[in-house]
């Protein structure tokens, strides 16, 4: 650990403040909206005792990483805690992480609801026939998975997937991303064989395309606070197979935009992609169902409202 003078090199957290009191005098702002409890709500907590008499209202979206990784560490308990509790307004991506907030830290006053909405580049984004065929035989279906490759994504599991489901139907699954788990990932495909039937794409900046042309999108994750992949996913008209975990149920409906399993259930995710593989008809149904759900529930227009009343509802308290 090196030690650097305050003065030289200020913390990340101070010199955001410091950015955020200089952005907010300059513009004369009313309302800082900051993302994550640690460190921009921290921060904009200090750019606001900084700049008092401007009464500038803070309020703070929760995401899932800085409540359920960073936050419940007991180094920072107190700390995200007290950022949440000084915020103007709350807000979190699902109900579960406005559950799990409540309930790690005991926070007492409102957490709004309001998800995450659809990137103009996902709503019905067209499928590139050459891209499929050089992802996939004409014969093949393809399943997609998208994920950073951190531990709870629970990657290995789809190689036990596909093992299953290898011989009973022609696959390919295409995985998206990169991160620590995927050497020991493409190792054990490796040893099982299967590397016809798994490919390894790595991070790509164009993942619409990719879910343009799958079949089927995988998500096993053992904790997720939303589930933005999937509902890319269901924004392109791709139906989700999905673990349980956390905000995961809020944007797959089981048994309407696709299947939900619980978490490392191999069994479940494997019948889960044979049932819509081998059904056609009920693939095409879950499909269009994706689409009307994520552009009903999820698309921007709404979301962006949402926001903007909560703003006026902060600044009229």
């Amino acid at each position: 650990v090196v030690h650097y003078p305050l003065f030289e090199y200020p913390p990340y957290s101070l010199s955001l403040a410091s950015k955020m009191a200089e952005v907010v005098e300059f513009t004369e702002l009313d309302l800082l909206h900051v993302h994550y409890a640690i460190p921009h709500a921290t921060s904009a907590y200090l750019a606001r005792e900084m700049l008092k008499r401007y009464d500038i209202k803070v309020v703070t979206t929760l995401h899932g990483t800085d409540i359920t990784l960073i936050g419940s560490n007991p180094s920072f308990i107190k700390i995200a805690k007290f950022s949440i509790e000084q915020s103007d307004g709350v807000t979190s991506v699902s109900d579960y992480l406005r559950d799990e907030t409540k309930n790690i830290f005991k926070i007492q006053k409102p957490i709004q609801v309001i998800p995450n909405f659809i990137p103009d580049d996902f709503k019905d984004h067209p499928a590139s026939v050459e891209l499929r065929h050089q992802c996939c035989n004409e014969d093949e279906k393809i399943i997609t998975h998208i994920s950073n490759f951190r531990p709870l994504k629970r990657v290995h599991e789809l190689v036990d997937v596909m093992e299953k489901i290898a011989d009973q139907s022609k696959v390919k699954l295409l995985m998206v991303g990169d991160g620590p788990e995927r050497a020991a990932v493409e190792r054990k495909c490796k040893e099982k064989k299967l590397c016809q039937s798994i490919e390894f794409l790595g991070k790509q900046e164009n993942v619409a395309d990719i879910l343009a042309i799958s079949d089927l999108f995988i998500l096993p994750s053992e904790n997720e606070s939303f589930g933005l992949a999937a509902l890319e996913a269901m924004a392109c008209g791709v139906p989700c197979i999905t673990s349980n975990a956390g905000g995961l149920t809020e944007v797959n409906i089981d048994g309407e935009t696709g299947f939900v399993c619980e978490v490392g259930d191999i069994e479940a995710y494997a019948a889960s992609v044979l049932k819509l593989i081998n059904d056609t008809d009920l693939r095409q149904k879950f499909s269009q169902n994706a689409l009307k759900i994520s552009q009903q529930k999820f698309n921007a227009d709404r979301i962006v409202q949402q926001y903007i009343d909560y703003y006026n509802k902060i600044l009229n308290r």
